[in-house]
């Protein structure tokens, strides 16, 4: 008995060939699940430099062997595939009820290959699996399809997961949504079920996830739920504000980017924060399954209702674009949940274009909608559907940062790490989290290995954020950690309260392993480096490890961290020693075989 599945569903959409494989042991031992199995799977499996909107890349939707279980947390998934943003490994996360359900189903993981010759999507109900024609739902919105998905299978209790028009025009920032307004936001993997014409996939299961060792299990997710509980962040903060709790956090420490990374500091910061949320919109809160902590909002703005906004969407549509109309902010995000965008990225990217035109490199001739000026908010909500639909000036936008702002020959306007949008962190307040930036193999992603907690939050012990010392083995743990996390199928924002012991006993009594403290992690520093060869693979050098150049060179110009830049040349050589890579970035023959890679 174990908490796996046991099983794969392998799906050929260019034959229609459905086969359901036993998951290999070998395998989950050594990658446990989620992100680190699907990392080895995609590894093994496209052939390099495949075309990642091509009909040879592939698509796994995976849990972890905790997903489905009374884990706390116990509800996420990967999308593992390769990015059409940037041709590096793209490994993003989903919480809601999808993951769980796609275990109660009986399968660890759906493999999507080829490509439908029209739309279709997939219906799993236990053994039966069907691929079914989706002409009619084409086009359609996240919430709407939902509906009429439910409609189609005629059971309102299965659980969708879907692409909005976003993926559909294969924007590489699209987005793959769930149960409505859940994302796996980052890397543009929507683009890729839309590259396949896979509209959704809607599961039901019937069946139960058991522990190796019930009893065990059952002490360790007593501990472990009561350890959430009793922490300040999770049973405290978050239940009560979301993660927008961040805002004033963040914003006071001078670390809030504004006006698309030109200062740190938002004086109307208050506004959009989550206190505010909290006072003016809030509904009720929107937790995954098995969630003690329910940071999820659900919101409600002049009869408009939705999930959300997270911090990332708050600053990205907030301070990012210099707006401070909260309201206008709530429906920016939920026109990307409808349209199937990554808020961090169309955010970041329409800020990014406030700049451009701010600079005159964007004429007003060219606009075929609002003006593009910071503080703008009416100008979210139309452009994001503009960019939805790929309309006029609103394909453009969704191409990305990066592509908008090497289309208008100013590059170092887009704040991005390997083409991915940075997030709502400026790094030149804040040493290990910049270095993380930086060598994240998915590109400028703040939840590889999240230094804010040590650096900002002081957990679990506060860091001097301006200094150096140190940081470079904090930056490898924290990767190595997180990469564990997103393996066992739970959320990240347990490791404010649970230790690496508590994830290697869940993990244990879960599985039936024997793995110390020290093993478990180091099948997190084996996912990474195996990512890192992914990336290398692909054409990936050490002069991708970097930062945009405004944060390398201009000190910030106000705020509490006034006058910093980021130094990471000077990070970086450490980096790869503590890591046992090269001086140019490439893990050293004894390093793979001490990974067994």
């Amino acid at each position: 008995m174990s908490s796996y599945a046991g099983k794969v569903l392998r799906i050929n959409l260019s034959n229609g060939e459905i086969r359901k494989e036993p998951l290999s042991r070998d395998l989950s031992r050594a990658f446990i699940g989620g992100r680190g199995l699907g990392a080895k799977m995609l590894a093994g499996e496209i052939p390099a430099k495949a075309d990642p909107l091509g009909e040879h890349n592939k698509i796994f939707f995976i849990t972890g062997p905790l997903t489905g279980t009374t884990a706390p947390t116990g509800g996420r998934y990967m999308v593992v595939t390769k990015s059409p943003l940037n041709n590096v490994i793209a490994s993003s996360n989903s919480g809601g009820f999808w993951g769980a359900e796609l275990k109660f189903a009986g399968y660890d993981m759906v493999v999507v290959e080829g490509k439908a010759k029209t739309p279709v999507y997939v219906n799993i109900a236990d053994d039966t699996v069907e691929i079914r024609p989706a002409v009619k739902f084409w086009g359609k919105l996240s919430q709407e399809v939902t509906d009429m998905l439910l409609e189609d299978t005629g059971d309102k209790k299965a659980r969708v997961l879907n692409i909005g028009p976003a993926g559909e025009n294969l924007s590489p920032i699209a987005s793959v949504m769930n149960d409505r307004w859940r994302a796996a936001g980052r890397s543009g993997v929507g683009a890729v079920m839309g590259s396949k014409n896979l509209k959704a996939i809607v599961v039901r299961g019937s069946g139960k996830i058991q522990a190796a060792a019930p009893d065990r299990f059952k002490e360790v997710v007593g501990l472990c739920m009561q350890k959430i509980r009793e922490n300040g962040v999770t049973g405290q903060g978050l239940p009560a504000y979301g993660t927008a709790i961040l805002v004033n956090i963040i914003n006071e420490n001078g670390i809030f980017p504004t006006n698309n990374f030109q200062q740190g500091y938002f004086p109307e910061a208050e506004k959009i924060s989550g206190e505010a949320i909290a006072e003016k919109y809030l509904k009720k809160k929107d937790p995954c399954y098995r969630c003690p902590i329910a940071c999820g909002r659900y919101c409600a703005v002049n009869g408009e209702e939705g999930g959300g906004p997270e911090y990332e969407t708050v600053w990205a549509f907030g301070a990012d674009c210099g707006v401070s109309d909260l309201a206008a902010v709530i429906r920016a995000n939920n026109v990307c949940n409808e349209m199937g965008f990554d808020t961090i990225s169309a955010g970041a990217t329409i800020a990014a274009a406030m700049e451009l035109y701010q600079r005159g490199y964007i004429k007003p001739a060219e606009l075929d909608g609002p003006e593009l000026t910071f503080g703008n908010g009416e100008a979210l909500v139309e452009w994001l559907k503009k960019m939805g639909r790929s309309e006029g000036f609103g394909a453009k936008l969704a191409l990305g940062a990066a592509r908008l702002c090497e289309a208008y020959g100013a590059p170092e306007l887009a704040m991005t790490v390997k083409k991915l949008e940075l997030p709502a962190y400026d790094p030149r307040g804040v040493m290990g989290h910049g270095l993380q930036y930086a060598t994240a193999n998915r590109g400028g992603c703040h939840v590889r290995g999240y230094l804010i907690s040590p650096e900002i939050l002081g957990v679990p012990e506060k860091l001097d954020r301006f200094s150096v010392e140190g940081k470079a083995e904090w930056t490898k743990t924290f990767q190595d950690l997180t990469a564990v996390i997103d393996s066992l199928g739970v959320c990240l924002f347990t490791s404010f309260a649970l230790s690496l012991q508590d994830y290697t006993d869940l993990y244990n009594s879960a599985t039936g392993e024997n793995l110390t403290p020290e093993e478990l992690l180091g099948c997190g520093e084996r996912i990474f480096n195996l990512e890192r060869l992914f990336n290398l693979q692909e054409g990936y050098t050490a002069k991708d490890d970097t930062l945009p150049k405004r944060l390398l060179e201009e000190p910030m110009p106000d705020g509490p961290s006034k006058g910093y830049i980021h130094p990471l040349r000077e990070m970086l050589p450490q980096y790869y020693r503590v890591r046992g890579w090269s001086e140019d970035g490439v893990p050293t023959a004894a390093k793979k075989q001490e990974l067994d890679l």
